[in-house]
């Protein structure tokens, strides 16, 4: 069997089944990808960054502007940006003073070397606007080993210091880890707690635990989502919840802004919106991509908007079942 046959089409399943979608609802949250390039190489990035990588490109502040512009008119709660690793864009901190005039930002980083050249420059921030920048690190496993195996030598211990740092100048932290196979969840979320209390970060800081996403254009064998698994299955309050109903990821490819239906689904044009978000809005999602499968098993978010305030909580976003 062909992979075409194997994936079907966009809007049917290989049995030819009609397949769920969502229709968007809101604009409660818009991402920004900064690109794929990053200061590190991860075998198992979702995005295939590296230092060299270039399948996504990095935005200009007057390129950002206007989407920034339109979300507002459109009653967006916060801006969030991820990569690649943020901090290598040119127009990373200038992009945050725009965005946080206006609405809460969360930048996803690595946490290492690209962040601490920038940390002066984001405490600036902090008393010149009237929102908050926080930041969410990314550290696999509460094991040093572990980590620096897939990230690299030493660089366990540099986001540590990046969280820390951040944590010191009064910036709202959280991670970000990974999900291992039959792991013992309360023993490493205890591993992390203890860690936090090391560094002098808050225990109860907030955890969001992904599994292995894969790489971009991996094809995982997971169900087909149908519209009759959508009505039979969910509510329409949970419909209501899948990132692609109330969020945008705005990327860059070639010399091109165009918005993507969520965080998770840029490996695939089919996923292409628009190239406004008031375009996008009018687009229904179906869920085509295997990453899809991990929102509608198990309700599968990237977002922290629920978590304002709360700290002490654990966010589990699985991908199998």
């Amino acid at each position: 069997m062909s992979i075409a046959e194997q994936l079907g089409s966009w809007t049917h399943t290989p049995l030819g089944d009609e397949r769920g979608y969502i229709e968007p609802h809101s604009l409660k949250e818009l991402w920004f990808h900064t690109g794929t390039k990053c200061n590190l190489e991860c075998s198992f990035c979702l995005e295939g960054s590296s230092p060299s990588d270039k399948r996504l490109l990095t935005p200009k502040l007057e390129e950002v502007i206007p989407y920034i512009d339109e979300a507002l008119c459109m009653g967006v709660e916060q801006f969030s940006f991820t990569g690649g690793e943020p901090f290598l864009a040119k127009d990373i901190v200038e992009i945050l003073d725009y965005a946080s005039k206006f609405k809460p930002c969360l930048v996803l980083t690595n946490g290492t070397e690209p962040l601490l050249k920038r940390l002066d420059a984001l405490i600036a921030l902090q008393s010149k606007n009237q929102h908050p920048v926080s930041f969410r690190i990314s550290i696999d496993s509460p094991n040093e080993k572990e980590h620096d195996q897939g990230r690299g030598i030493g660089n366990f211990a540099k986001a540590f210091i990046g969280m820390r740092k951040l944590h010191q100048h009064g910036f709202s932290v959280s991670l970000a880890r990974h999900i291992a196979n039959n792991e013992n969840q309360p023993e490493v979320d205890q591993q992390y707690r203890n860690l936090f209390s090391l560094n002098g970060i808050p225990p109860q800081t907030h955890i969001v635990a992904f599994p292995d996403f894969l790489p971009p254009g991996s094809l995982p064998s997971v169900p087909h989502i149908t519209t009759h698994c959508m009505t039979a299955y969910q509510t329409e309050q949970q419909r209501e919840n899948y990132m692609c109903a109330n969020s945008k990821m705005i990327i860059k490819k070639g010399t091109a802004m165009q918005v993507y239906a969520c965080t998770l689904v840029d490996d695939d044009p089919d996923y292409f919106m628009g190239n406004t978000l008031s375009e996008s809005m009018q687009k229904k999602v179906n869920l085509k991509h295997h990453r899809c499968y991990s929102c509608f098993a198990h309700g599968a978010s990237c977002s922290e908007i629920q978590y304002k305030g709360k700290s002490d909580e654990i966010d589990f976003i699985f991908m199998y079942g």
